[in-house]
């Protein structure tokens, strides 16, 4: 695309904690690989409209999440165990889980993030406030933990299966590699986070070096921190540590605690040799985000390819399609190949992070337009669904399908179960809602990504000899201003997405050399079409677009306006017939959302068992939701003591009732209250 340039008035710079301006340049983004052609956007280079649907919840989570978070850690007592490590005290009456320090750490990443997004002084007086009282309990040798290792606890690396204290200095540097991309190499040298998490990385590189403890933690997650420490940092042993945890992975090391197996803890098959994730859900997730790092860091093309395969596999075969992953509450992992219950799933908020962690980190990689889109649908339909309107209350799990109405007081103060029909304002076990505030405060780091000229990996990929690629991966409405090496390209996103998929970019601001423009064009936007209107108003071109990428014209100027239709047509959607809970039923979805049926939108007396789809009249769009024709056939009364179960089919008892039924986005069901809830309806 070429694009006249005009002067205009760049716009403001992020603030820094300091309250300077920080330069465009820092790779404020959660991953920055050490090779690759391509880049996400720098926090500084795009700002979310916060009326828009994604920069409403932004704009929540730094208004209420992070505060919440910060208060029911101090009522827990979670706070106060650095405290009292740090005053040297007794902590055998220690709160919490072994790994709730990580919650501190997730925290304080996500304040990280809002930082680079907003430049908010207050949040830097937070963020010391948090991080002198974790440093007054590190230890001399830079070990840093409130479960282990102090008067009154177990000793360090005493249960290496399900002590999370490799876990939790994991996320401790993750916070730290945010905090050294918000400030820059230069200032990150004497900050004092990440002088605390250099000391914590050089702890474990002793204890656990090539020759020293042959030990890995039960909860993966220090592979991946440990790699983007070596990256922000530029300390390559760092990387080193990761790849020796990766190795040793998978050799059944690891004690097994009752009712578990190893594949809980992905330990008993090496990662390479494995074929789908399995086990714990975050555990494989977190793995794999780590397994992709290293392999593109150390150009492993052989690693790469095995987790690619697993990752092919695990969505084909055991994937929800809100994009949830892990069937199975025993173990919070993954099931068989196409074991996907409804009422039973699991799908874990903190899988959905994660998922979108090894989802960017392959699309960084190898540019598939695949990974996009699943982020695109766990985004929506998991990470949406989690967190309340009010941002104060979160879903742990996210079933498909509730059967019962939760009771009321099961959702107020610590939730004890990951279940549940209500969110929660916190949990016993409480890592989603800070894994859904650092996804949240750095949502803008996925709307772009930017190839500079001559890294296009294929040839017909080029585009114009020696043009930056610009590529527009999510449809959040705001402002970009990419940063190329010919100068910025600034494009205005507006419309009302996901509610209506009809998008509009306009030009605000071109380089003085040329540039190359797609758009991604969704699996499920068949029926896409693209047009340009020029600054005059007179449309230039329109035409139909395939899902993948959508290349725009060459010929655009400063003020051209682009028009990508998507399409707002409800849709059904059909389960593979491998999948036995499924069978015989049908989804609805509306552009990436994922729609369902809730007892709150049935007339009275009408059972949410009870009622079947109609697909002999036709689908139709309403609000954000779809309108459809549904059959009501009560099921007949069980005969007193015996079994659900007869000899011939149930026969049906008259003709069955007929209503318009208004099916809603999964991300707002619960907010009317208690209810029933299915999105996969029996076919009538």
């Amino acid at each position: 695309m070429t694009l006249h340039h005009t002067d205009q008035r760049p716009r403001q710079l992020a603030v820094g904690p300091e309250g300077r301006g920080a330069p465009e340049t820092l790779a404020t983004a959660p991953v920055v690989p050490a090779h690759g052609r391509r880049r996400g956007a720098r926090s500084a280079e795009v700002r979310l409209d916060p009326a828009s649907f994604w920069g409403r919840r932004q704009e929540v989570n730094a208004a209420a999440t992070l505060p919440h978070c910060v208060e029911w850690m101090e009522r827990l007592g979670w706070l106060e165990n650095f405290d009292r490590v740090g005053r040297g005290e007794p902590t055998e009456d220690r709160p919490g889980w072994q790994f709730s320090d990580s919650e501190v750490y997730k925290l304080l990443e996500a304040v990280a993030w809002e930082q680079s997004r907003t430049g908010d002084p207050e949040l830097e007086e937070l963020h010391r406030g948090l991080v002198a009282r974790i440093a007054a309990a590190q230890d001399d040798d830079g070990y840093l933990g409130t479960a282990f290792g102090h008067p009154g606890l177990s000793p360090r690396y005493s249960d290496l299966s399900m002590g999370h204290e490799l876990y939790n200095m994991g996320h401790l540097i993750q916070a730290a590699v945010a905090r050294a991309r918000l400030l820059g190499s230069q200032r990150a040298q004497e900050d004092q986070l990440v002088g605390v998490a250099r000391a914590a990385a050089d702890h474990i590189c002793t204890e656990f070096g090539p020759e020293a403890r042959q030990g890995i933690c039960g909860h993966p997650e220090v592979e991946v921190a440990l790699v983007e420490l070596g990256r922000a940092l530029g300390e390559h042993r760092y990387r080193e540590q990761a790849r020796l945890f990766l190795d040793r992975r998978g050799h059944g090391s690891l004690p097994v605690p009752a009712l578990l197996a190893a594949d809980y803890f992905q330990d008993d098959v090496p990662v390479r040799r494995a074929e789908v994730l399995r086990g714990h859900a975050v555990r494989a997730l977190y793995l794999t985000a780590g397994a992709v790092d290293l392999a593109v860091d150390t150009e492993d093309e052989q690693l790469l390819e095995a987790v690619i395969g697993q990752w092919r596999r695990t969505v084909e075969r055991r994937t929800y399609l809100t994009g949830g992953m892990g069937s199975r509450h025993q173990d919070e992992g993954f099931g068989e190949d196409f074991e996907l219950p409804c009422d039973r799933a699991y799908c874990e908020t903190c899988a959905g992070v994660a998922s979108i962690m090894v989802s960017w980190r392959l699309y960084l990689k190898t540019g598939g337009v695949e990974h996009l889109d699943l982020i695109e649908r766990t985004l929506f339909n998991v990470i949406a669904t989690s967190a309340a309107e009010d941002g104060r209350a979160f879903f742990y799990a996210n079933p498909l399908q509730l059967r019962e109405e939760p009771d009321v007081q099961e959702a107020e103060g610590v939730h004890m179960r990951a279940e549940g029909g209500l969110r929660a304002p916190w949990f016993d076990v409480s890592c989603c809602p800070t894994n859904v505030a650092r996804t949240l405060a750095s949502l803008q780091n996925y709307v772009i990504s930017v190839e500079e000229a001559g890294e296009a990996e294929e040839p017909e990929e080029a585009g114009e000899a020696g043009a930056p690629t610009v590529s527009v991966l999510q449809y959040m409405a705001g402002e970009v201003r990419a940063e190329l090496a010919v100068g910025h390209l600034g494009l205005r996103v507006e419309g009302d997405y996901p509610d209506q998929q009809l998008i509009r970019l306009t030009v605000t601001e071109a380089p003085p050399g040329p540039v190359r423009l797609r758009l991604r064009v969704p699996a499920w936007a068949v029926d896409a079409q693209l047009s340009v209107t020029g600054a005059d108003g007179i449309r230039r071109s329109r035409r139909a677009v395939r899902p993948g990428w959508a290349e725009v014209p060459t010929d655009l100027t400063l003020g051209d306006v682009l028009h990508l239709d998507l399409g707002t047509a409800p849709r059904l959607t059909w389960p593979d017939p491998r999948i036995d809970a499924v069978r015989g039923t049908v989804a609805v979805e509306r552009g990436p959302l994922v729609l369902c049926l809730e007892s709150t939108d049935l007339p009275e007396g009408v059972a949410l068992e009870d009622v079947r789809i109609d697909l002999d009249q036709p689908l139709r769009a309403h609000r954000d939701g779809a309108s459809v024709r549904l059959l009501v056939r009560p099921a007949g009364k069980p005969a007193p003591g015996r079994p659900p179960f007869g000899h011939a089919p149930p026969a049906a008892d008259g003709e069955p009732e007929t209503f318009e039924g208004a099916l809603i986005p999964y991300h707002r069901w619960a907010e009317r209250g208690p209810s029933t809830m299915r999105i996969f309806l029996p076919v009538g």
